[in-house]
């Protein structure tokens, strides 16, 4: 079985869903900004362990189970036949599941096939949350995302086109004061080549013992403010292009909570954050407080 003391973790749209762990940890687990996992040696799980768990929830809230999210860090890296009889399992066990999620890091997409993707989704793998933090190549190597710019694109396009639903995350302020521009345009663009279903912007919130956060410490990186923040949601919502996506800023992290469908209310969206600019109003952000990781 799976140790007591392993983390949990799942997208703000999971609140509801069974957690079931996959895999522990990330098997990645070197970004500069999290260290989510840093006490965990990654590892899958049993393809035994994980139908136990799934019989032991099926016994007790089988027909009230709509929604599954395979944990941890990126369940979409774990063997083909691992992920394979857990979904059929899930289908088995679950007679009214809609849906079941992911994470999934570049790597995972990338490792699998199309036709093993896209036998994922027929399986009943629905969504897939992927990682994209920004689209400046540079910062990506800075960082230490494990993935160029072109094999985020890859991930992506490959996730979309085997009919799994795509949400893709960006960080704002990930880049600092001084590549913030840079950062924001680059991530807008990457935004536009992946065209994901779903797009979410973070705000940056230090990690204690990440890379990132020690340079903070050390002076080497300056944090942007909070309004500077919206300036980069600004600039990567002028530059990206989608052909239906539901774009959020609503995390805990974020200092004004968004949420639009776009194309279609882009030019609203955007006077929105040029009015909050215009009045530089801390009481139209959320506190400092209140905000969370």
């Amino acid at each position: 079985m799976i140790s007591d003391n392993t983390i949990v973790i799942r997208p703000p749209s999971e609140a509801n869903s069974f957690l079931l762990p996959v895999t522990i940890g990330c098997s990645h687990n070197a970004c500069a900004f999290c260290s989510t996992f840093y006490d965990f040696k990654f590892g899958v799980r049993t393809i035994e362990e994980i139908e136990h768990d799934i019989d032991a929830v099926a016994a007790r809230y089988g027909r009230n189970v709509s929604r599954v999210f395979l944990e941890n860090g990126d369940a979409l890296i774990a063997p083909q036949e691992i992920l394979a009889a857990t979904l059929k399992h899930l289908k088995l066990r679950f007679p009214n599941l809609e849906r079941v999620g992911t994470y999934s890091t570049p790597k995972a997409a990338l490792l699998k096939t199309p036709g093993e993707l896209k036998k994922l989704h027929e399986l009943g793998l629905t969504i897939a949350y992927l990682g994209v933090e920004t689209g400046d190549e540079a910062l990506l190597k800075k960082i230490n995302k494990g993935a160029t710019r072109a094999q985020i694109v890859e991930a992506g396009r490959k996730l979309k086109q085997a009919g799994i639903t795509t949400s893709v995350t960006v960080i704002l302020g990930l880049a600092g004061q001084e590549g913030s521009e840079r950062h924001a345009v680059a991530t807008g663009k990457i935004l536009t080549e992946i065209d994901p279903d779903f797009a979410g912007a973070l705000t940056l919130m230090f990690m204690e013992g990440t890379a990132l956060h020690k340079d903070y410490l050390a002076g080497r990186f300056k944090l942007i403010s909070p309004f500077h923040s919206l300036v980069e949601l600004k600039l990567i919502i002028e530059n990206s292009s989608f052909t239906d996506c539901f774009f959020t800023a609503n995390h805990a992290s974020n200092y004004l909570p968004i949420k639009a469908r776009l194309p279609q209310q882009k030019a609203e969206l955007l006077a929105l954050i040029e009015i909050v600019l215009a009045k530089k109003d801390m009481s139209m952000l959320r506190p400092e407080y209140i905000r969370a990781l």
